[in-house]
């Protein structure tokens, strides 16, 4: 709708994890590093954990294309309201080992055999679980248990378990406390800086072909940090639709008072934009909740709007 007005070849803000748009912040580089880090070197258990929107899953998909660039077996879970057969079934079938067996000391047995095979070839499977504050303690205990599964030298299977900061409550539960020691790493992600919101943008527009002529003034990208408070998939679906509204009005480059429009269409102005982005400075616990339901709405018009593209 809008690529051949702005000069662009693909969509910049489209809220898909596209590791090719990870934009490396101090904060993204030191988890991204830490994640690698931790399974090159079988740590064994590893953490990630980040506010709704500041760029997990994109993170997990930029380790995952690294380790699979290497020729490493992964398992990605992606949806964690599973009971434990159900959790054992899906990281079997990802891993690509065949069981004909279904109880579950013979799917445990076959999945040791299989990860003493791939240690002897020099591999290191890793288990990925997105969405992990969501686990059952049932769930999560089995995950403790898959930790036994070592030499006695090595771990056998690296495990990385992504979610909210509910998660880190969670592990905090007196029945959860053996899986909370044996966590070896912790990585985290945070909302951007307002300098870093002008990077982000500028780095996605780049990726998505557009050239030296700004799209987005400097104070339109003020506005977009305030309303987004540093929340990277807030920033994109903000810019898409003032990328669709200036498409229609024929504006170019986006102004303020087009981010402005946005917002109050979508009650983004109901959290006040005057105060900084959780980054540097705390947000209320309601000012949050409005934030999501109006993150809701937008990303509800947005994918309408795509569709009809």
């Amino acid at each position: 709708m809008y690529k051949k007005f702005f000069g662009l070849r693909e969509n910049p803000f489209n809220v898909n994890p596209d590791p090719r748009f990870l934009y490396r912040t101090k904060h993204t580089q030191e988890a991204l590093a830490g994640l690698i880090y931790g399974v090159q070197n079988r740590k064994g258990f590893i953490t990630l954990t980040g506010e709704v929107g500041t760029g997990k899953t994109t993170l997990i998909h930029a380790l995952l294309e690294k380790l699979r660039q290497q020729n490493q077996s992964t398992a990605f879970i992606f949806n964690s309201r599973l009971d434990v057969p159900e959790f054992l079934d899906f990281m079997m079938a990802d891993f690509g080992i065949a069981c004909d067996s279904k109880p579950k000391s013979q799917v445990l047995l076959r999945l040791n055999e299989w990860l003493l095979e791939r240690f002897a070839a020099g591999d290191t499977p890793t288990l990925i679980v997105d969405e992990a504050q969501n686990l059952s303690p049932q769930v999560l205990e089995e995950i403790r248990l898959l930790t036994n599964l070592e030499t006695s030298t090595e771990k056998l299977l690296q495990i990385v378990l992504s979610g909210q900061p509910e998660m880190e409550h969670k592990l905090n539960q007196p029945q959860l406390r053996q899986l909370r020691q044996r966590i070896t790493l912790r990585c985290r992600t945070h909302p951007v800086t307002l300098e870093e919101t002008h990077g982000y943008i500028h780095e996605r527009l780049h990726i998505a072909g557009a050239c030296d002529d700004p799209i987005f003034a400097s104070e339109a990208i003020g506005s977009v940090h305030r309303y987004a408070r540093g929340i990277p998939r807030v920033i994109n679906l903000i810019c898409e639709h003032a990328l669709i509204s200036s498409y229609v009005d024929q504006q170019r480059p986006i102004q303020p008072e087009t981010i402005d429009d946005v917002a109050r269409e979508f009650e983004l102005h109901r959290v006040d934009p005057t105060l900084a982005a959780p980054a540097e400075k705390g947000a209320g616990d309601g000012e949050n909740v409005r934030l999501l339901e109006a993150l809701q709405n937008l990303s509800t018009l947005v994918d309408r709007l795509r569709r009809t593209d």
